[in-house]
């Protein structure tokens, strides 16, 4: 990296251009187009999640002020408010979707680890709903008079990366969204007592896979066979069939369910596993580490722009989102090859206010003093890719 680029151009030496641009003769995303590429588009929108910017006229403005970087700074110089809504409204947000799973898939083959020291890859499935205007976001209705959508996640919880995204209406439930999971042989999938889909959980263990679930309270079950000598915390650990109206249906094979007490929390849990090879310590420490995807949801939401659109249309609130997943993985990218020890909140912070600065990317992180404040030293803030 040359020391008089901007930092902003050399955090985009980590993306693979080659890949963009194949996905966008695809879809022929720059077709009979002139100045303002897709390309563009995706650099000026990462500029945006990066710095932080609030509206799409507030994006405009900021890159107006420095429009002669602007061509250095891989936006091209037809940048306008004009140009890049009716690029958000009229592109393929399926050119931005892919290349969004791509830098996915290369984040977590870089970040990749083995914590629960098993076999197969451990993931975690959950939403997170953002409320919208009704009278802005008219496709987005929830309820009468409220609008909204839903991100369905699968979260890889050692890589601390997301590899799937489905996003719905908020109207949608939770439970509707598991039939788009892509199930891979092998894997762990830990929910929440939303999921208690008991056909879909089927298909998971029809592919050979596991899962745990958190029970319902309400469920209704016969014991066929108990596991004796519990460890501290289990109250139960027993195989058990289904015996409400429908449920053997859906999965006629029999379950394993363990009772767990809390003691920090004061809590009994029940889960519900396909998993009979593990102890019952590992099923309650599966569903423990779940948590994981809520902080995720939470620093998406703190520090990157998905509650706050610059468009209005579904496809422009699509490319945002996974705008916002790629400058997501590009920190992930970008610490990973860098071997950063700073938290996550710190690399944003550093870059948001060095974007057009001329700093080596090495100085920038080595020699800024950055001091802690209540966000920064409060457990309230999420900490993610510290391991």
């Amino acid at each position: 990296m040359n020391k008089s680029k901007y930092v902003f151009a050399q955090l985009v030496e980590f993306l693979d251009y080659d890949r963009f641009r194949r996905i966008v003769d695809k879809y022929k995303g720059n077709h009979y187009v002139k100045h303002f590429t897709c390309w563009n588009q995706l650099l000026t929108l990462m500029f945006g999640q990066l710095s932080n910017r609030e509206s799409l006229r507030d994006l405009i403005i900021a890159i107006e002020a420095h429009y002669q970087k602007s061509y250095h700074l891989g936006f091209g110089k037809h940048v306008t408010r004009s140009n890049l809504a009716k690029a958000n409204t009229n592109r393929d947000y399926r050119i931005f979707e892919e290349y969004a799973y791509y830098l996915m898939s290369e984040a977590r083959r870089k970040r990749a680890t083995d914590i629960f020291k098993l076999d197969g890859n451990v993931y975690a499935f959950d939403s997170t709903t953002i409320s919208l205007c009704l009278d802005v976001f008219w496709w987005a209705k929830f309820r009468k008079h409220k609008g909204g959508i839903k991100i369905h996640t699968l979260y890889d919880l050692e890589t601390q990366i997301p590899t799937f995204f489905h996003i719905t209406t908020a109207s949608v439930h939770d439970s509707k969204a598991m039939k788009e999971i892509p199930i891979e042989t092998g894997a762990y999938y830990i929910f929440d007592r939303g999921y208690n889909n008991f056909k879909e959980l089927y298909r998971i263990q029809r592919m050979e896979s596991f899962f745990v679930v958190r029970a319902k309270t309400n469920l209704q079950y016969k014991c066929t066979k108990w596991r004796r000598r519990l460890s501290k915390g289990m109250l139960t650990d027993a195989e058990i069939e289904l015996t409400v109206h429908g449920s053997p249906k859906g999965y006629p094979e029999h379950l394993r369910l363990v009772r767990f007490y809390d003691e920090e929390q004061g809590r009994e849990f029940i889960f519900l596993t396909n998993a009979m090879e593990l102890t019952a310590q590992q099923v309650a420490d599966l569903y423990k580490n779940r948590w994981q995807i809520e902080l995720f949801f939470k620093w998406l939401k703190q520090h990157l722009k998905i509650k706050k659109f610059w468009g209005t249309t579904e496809n422009a609130v699509r490319i945002q989102i996974y705008s916002a997943i790629c400058a997501y993985c590009l920190v992930a990218i970008v610490q990973h090859d860098m071997r950063l020890s700073r938290k996550t909140y710190e690399v944003l912070q550093i870059l948001s206010m060095s974007l057009t600065d001329t700093t080596h990317l090495r100085d920038l992180f080595d020699k800024t003093i950055f001091k802690n404040d209540k966000d920064q030293s409060g457990s309230s803030e999420p900490n993610l890719f510290n391991f």
